[in-house]
């Protein structure tokens, strides 16, 4: 029997390629006869690198770029043999992430995209001919404005000074000058995995909804929200693109709206992104079962997350079952999915402390018993 284990990463323990791993162990030894393949998975944000890499093969490379706060920080990024080409892999969060900036200084009024950019260029010019860049877990508000600098955009102030870094900046936006974009970035298709649908402006924006998790102040979410306003407008005048009202575009801080506008970048649901570059349709097929999992279990797992994609593309397949491996469940499957929560197996502290090993036990109890179908 051929199964395929495709799942999300359990957030906090385990990584979705030592989720898979460790399913795919267990369900050898529950099931011997059956061939098990591993396509770990991501929606798009964090951990999509880890993901990709671990179902195509490729490389990791590393690159010293600017950090949100301006100091250089250390990010990988990666290349991925696929259909049209190498693929360069970067993933937002490594360059200019929440997580690079200590609690008591996150400030989106300063944070800059500009490592992103950076990093951007580096897989070009490392030998990828497009690009995918996964958004989420940004520090950032600027509307990727410190990206588009950082490959030969200038945004330019009244004085026709380019502007300093950071969200508030883009309130003295006067100009928006193309002519200066890098050679190498002028062909590259670019395609930006988002897994929200929040525009750039207003109060579903990304300065209202995800401002304050970045240490914005009511104060400074309505100048940030201003300071997205007068670049949009500006951006529209210079581009001919109008950033405000795309669809996904307030995502990170506005960093797909900064490089649909400049790139003219195309946004995706990083999940089919994701779900495209590993193959995974192809891969469904002749498979008699799917195994597919991620931290918790819940409404939002059908929409938009590994779970609800995984399930969505074996319908289309016709593959007759799929497992759920997941921490903790707090909904009711499908019709014709099985769920299975380490919490409810082993107790909530062992399902944190001990996952990898009780994930890979739980996989062997599964495989073994007739709900393998």
């Amino acid at each position: 029997m051929r199964v395929l284990v495709a799942p999300d990463k359990f957030k906090g323990t385990l990584s979705a390629p030592e989720a898979a791993a460790a399913i795919a162990r267990g369900w050898r030894v529950g099931d011997p006869s059956a061939d098990v393949e591993e396509v770990p998975l991501a929606d798009g944000g964090e951990g999509t690198l880890d993901a990709l890499l671990a179902a195509r093969g490729g490389v990791r490379r590393s690159e010293s770029v600017t950090g949100p706060l301006g100091e250089p920080v250390e990010a990988a990024f990666g290349l991925v043999d696929a259909p049209g080409g190498r693929l360069g892999v970067v993933e937002m969060a490594r360059a200019s992430g929440l997580q690079l900036v200590p609690g008591d200084r996150r400030d989106p009024r300063v944070t800059t995209s500009r490592g992103t950019g950076e990093l951007m260029l580096a897989a070009v010019r490392a030998g990828a001919v497009r690009l995918l860049v996964c958004v989420g877990g940004s520090a950032t508000n600027d509307a990727g404005a410190g990206a588009a600098q950082a490959l030969g955009v200038h945004l330019l102030d009244g004085r026709g000074d380019e502007l300093r870094p950071g969200g508030a900046a883009l309130q003295d936006l006067e100009r928006a000058d193309l002519s200066g974009v890098l050679p190498e970035m002028r062909n590259v298709p670019i395609e930006v995995a988002v897994d929200v649908d929040n525009p750039l402006v207003g109060p579903k924006g990304a300065s209202a909804v995800y401002g304050p998790q970045k240490g914005a102040s009511p104060g400074d979410v309505e100048a940030l929200d201003h300071a997205l306003r007068r670049f949009a407008e500006v951006v529209a005048r210079d581009t001919d693109v109008d950033v405000a009202p795309l669809t996904g575009g307030g995502a990170a801080g506005g960093l797909p709206a900064g490089l649909a506008a400049f790139f003219r970048a195309s946004l995706r649901s990083g999940l089919e992104l994701v779900m495209d570059a590993a193959g995974l349709r192809e891969r469904l097929r002749g498979t008699a079962l799917v195994v597919t999992g991620e931290g918790t279990f819940d409404e939002q797992s059908l929409r938009g997350k590994v779970p609800g994609g995984v399930i969505a593309a074996a319908r289309a397949a016709d593959v007759p079952r799929v497992v759920i491996f997941c921490g903790a469940a707090d909904l009711a499957p499908p019709d014709g999915v099985t769920v299975r929560s380490l919490t409810s197996r082993f107790g909530a502290e062992a399902a944190v402390g001990r996952a990898e090993a009780l994930l890979e036990q739980l996989a062997a109890e599964v495989a073994s018993t007739s709900e393998q179908g």
